[in-house]
């Protein structure tokens, strides 16, 4: 079995770099929104390794199968486990996380109902020649020369050394639930958890309303911001959480927010929980509810259903705003985009 290293990791930048800027050129990819994996078949055994300490081996027996029976050859593989529903197909992120069950039956029932696919972008290992060291563009010919051919659900990703055709695909892709473009350094070789990626995704903002904060695990301050949008009923529903505050501010929010704190008929405040995440089962969700009156803006990416996909950036505090003019209205909405027309 081959040792699967730490992901090589991306950094964000604000726009698609100039390729002929860049000393040894880039190429360019979809950014996947999926779960990282780093798969291993060694002609016997497969293992499919995490971004985390978590295997994905046992979530997956689809995707195990057809490792076994489709890897031309032994090999260590990264990449990106998704999972597509719909006509037009799209990338479902609520049904790829809902894969991480602890009941053996369940991710049975569930790799029948909602089976993944594995899109492979970088080849670290092939038989028994190490390729971590190689520049990417070999590490990609040499990827392209194993999948060659290679059925559904093994998929090889697209790439391109032309910056227009990604600044297509950032604007096109995300109608079929991708977040934006990746671009690699051609003459690089892997570096296991080094950012020396780029990542570009969509910025957006929203004016959103402030309903409630978790205290931060040190115990002291905030530690993130639950905010909230009115839906066509008139009611209020939250969309996500803003984060990633420096310890002085954290600090601060707590007497800023300490005003609008919804509290009971005895004066206590008044808390809730969140729902429990799969992936940090322990975790404390309380939190405690703040009365909707305080808007923001923040900036977001995109979006999942009606909530944000992930954790949005605090801009500004906007008391010019209402807090019910802060409705799902204002937010883009994108085209629709085939997945069917992305894969390979």
């Amino acid at each position: 079995m081959y040792e699967i290293p730490a992901p090589m990791l991306a950094k964000a930048v604000t726009a698609i770099p100039d390729p002929a800027k860049t000393p040894g050129g880039l190429g360019f990819e979809p950014k996947w929104d999926g779960f990282r994996a780093i798969v291993s078949w060694d002609g016997a055994d497969v293992l499919i390794g995490s971004r985390g300490a978590k295997p994905l081996t046992r979530y997956f027996p689809e995707l195990v199968d057809a490792f076994a029976r489709l890897l031309p050859e032994p090999c260590l593989i990264d990449g990106e486990i998704v999972v597509a529903t719909g006509q037009p197909a799209r990338l479902q992120w609520d049904a790829l996380s809902s894969r991480i069950h602890p009941a053996e039956s369940r991710v049975a029932l569930l790799a029948e109902q909602t089976p993944a696919m594995f899109i492979a972008f970088d080849l670290l290992a092939r038989g028994e020649r190490n390729l971590q060291p190689e520049p990417f563009e070999l590490r990609r010919a040499e990827l392209g020369s194993l999948l060659s051919g290679t059925p559904h659900p093994i998929h090889l990703t697209r790439t391109t050394a032309d910056a227009t055709l990604a600044a297509r695909w950032l604007a096109e892709f995300e109608g079929a639930g991708l977040d934006g473009v990746i671009a690699k350094p051609l003459d690089q070789p892997y570096a296991p958890g080094k950012r020396t990626m780029l990542k570009i995704k969509h910025a957006r903002t929203a004016d959103v309303v402030a309903i409630g904060y978790r205290v931060h695990k040190s115990g002291h301050g905030v530690g993130s911001l639950l905010v909230g949008l009115y839906d066509a009923t008139g009611d209020i529903q939250g969309v996500g959480g803003v984060a990633a505050f420096s310890d002085a501010r954290r600090l601060a929010l707590i007497d800023e927010l300490a005003p609008l704190v919804a509290r009971g008929d005895d004066g206590e405040a008044v808390t809730g929980e969140t729902e429990r995440s799969r992936f940090a089962a322990a975790k404390d969700t309380s939190f405690v509810r703040l009365r909707p009156e305080r808007v923001l803006e923040v900036r977001y990416d995109q979006l999942e259903g009606d909530r944000f996909r992930h954790t949005v950036q605090f801009a500004r505090w906007r008391p010019d705003r209402d807090p019910r003019s802060c409705t799902y209205e204002q937010l883009d909405t994108v085209a629709v985009y085939d997945l069917a027309d992305i894969l390979e």
